[in-house]
């Protein structure tokens, strides 16, 4: 992989979109717009902070080790917004009092156990990277974020979010920024950022149902289940099964996420609507996996990690470039049969061309 093409510093990802904030930030509950906006400058700034700072970080996937084992670091930033902050828990410690701690420290785990079981793959470098964590960050902070280097959880606002290490799937969809940062390193705009946030939400429903022990029709195929507070109109922030149905309330506003490319929302917010677009192929994600059935993370799962790690990407790849890749994928490793007919299946009915 050439490390030195555009797209190939880390970026800034949060789990929640801007355009989400923007809204909650002109909410009538003052408590609600004030921790909306103060969400919005610290991400604002974080993200300035990163443009000037980062540099390309992509290295080689080697062979995991047979012992491999994840070196976990939970930090405490007090409410802070110095990180990493405060050594908390060490890999091997036992859980302690704070709850928020222990969860963050369990889907690290969690997440480094699925790319290791399922795809012999030594954390999300390939290469055994220690995995770093900050709880706790700022006040009322509303998100959860990737920023190149470590995982960052908000204690979210109490009024439209909880606490951000409470879904599991939540962590494993940053960690997985990490893995898209070392492996195909999709631009963050456009369709090239849409697939980045998808395969973030593919692979953090994958880490849920493989801990949860779900079949692909067992699993709800939510993001971020468990998040919104009590009393929030809605189930998760995204639907991988029916885009646009994740939330529907009077602060939030109505989830704008597209199912198929008729209704694909161009606009210059969000880096090109990389939040709002990835329902696409999510939606395609979820089509092919339940139409294989049996554990989401063997076939389907095996198809895209292949496709994220294949080195044949362009890092400002499209929609259709990404389906092409996946098709070919699957045949390289199954044949035309059932699986390669699948992929074909799930891409054309979200009106990806496939040709």
């Amino acid at each position: 992989m050439d490390l030195t093409r555009p797209g190939s510093a880390p970026v800034y990802c949060t789990i929640v979109p801007p355009h989400l904030l923007d809204r909650l930030s002109q909410a009538e509950n003052p408590a609600v717009a004030g921790a909306a906006r103060r969400t919005l400058l610290q991400d604002e700034a974080n993200r300035s902070r990163r443009l000037t700072t980062a540099a390309a970080t992509v290295r080689p996937t080697v062979a995991r080790a047979a012992d491999a084992k994840p070196d976990r670091t939970i930090h405490d930033a007090q409410n802070g917004t110095e990180l990493p902050g405060t050594i908390v828990r060490s890999e091997g410690e036992e859980p302690g009092r704070d709850a928020t701690v222990n969860r963050a420290y369990a889907g690290l785990g969690a997440t480094f156990d699925l790319f290791l079981k399922g795809y012999e793959r030594n954390s999300i470098d390939g290469n055994g990277l220690p995995l770093i964590a900050t709880v706790h960050y700022d006040e009322k902070y509303g998100n959860a974020f990737w920023d190149g280097k470590q995982m960052v959880f908000g204690d979210g606002d109490g009024e439209i979010f909880l606490d951000f290490t409470i879904p599991v799937d939540v962590m494993a969809h940053e960690l997985t920024h990490g893995v898209t940062q070392y492996t195909a390193n999709l631009a963050y705009s456009g369709q090239s950022g849409a697939l980045n946030e998808s395969v973030s939400d593919v692979f953090g429903s994958l880490v849920k149902q493989h801990t949860l022990g779900q079949t692909a029709d067992q699993a709800d195929w939510l993001i971020g289940e468990g998040l919104l507070a009590p009393g929030v109109q809605g189930v998760a922030l995204r639907s991988m099964k029916a885009p646009g149905t994740a939330y529907d309330d009077d602060v939030l506003g109505k989830d704008p996420q597209p199912a198929h490319m008729d209704d694909y929302v161009d606009t210059e917010q969000d880096n090109g609507g990389v939040h709002i677009n990835s329902g696409i192929p999510n939606h395609a994600f979820y089509l092919l996996a339940t139409r294989l059935g049996g554990h989401a993370r063997e076939r389907a799962g095996q198809i895209w990690y292949d496709v994220l790690t294949g080195g044949e990407l362009a890092v400002d790849c499209t929609f259709a470039d990404f389906a092409k890749a996946t098709i070919d994928k699957a045949a390289e490793r199954y044949g035309r049969g059932e699986a390669h007919e699948a992929v074909v299946k799930a891409w054309s009915e979200v009106g990806v061309p496939t040709a």
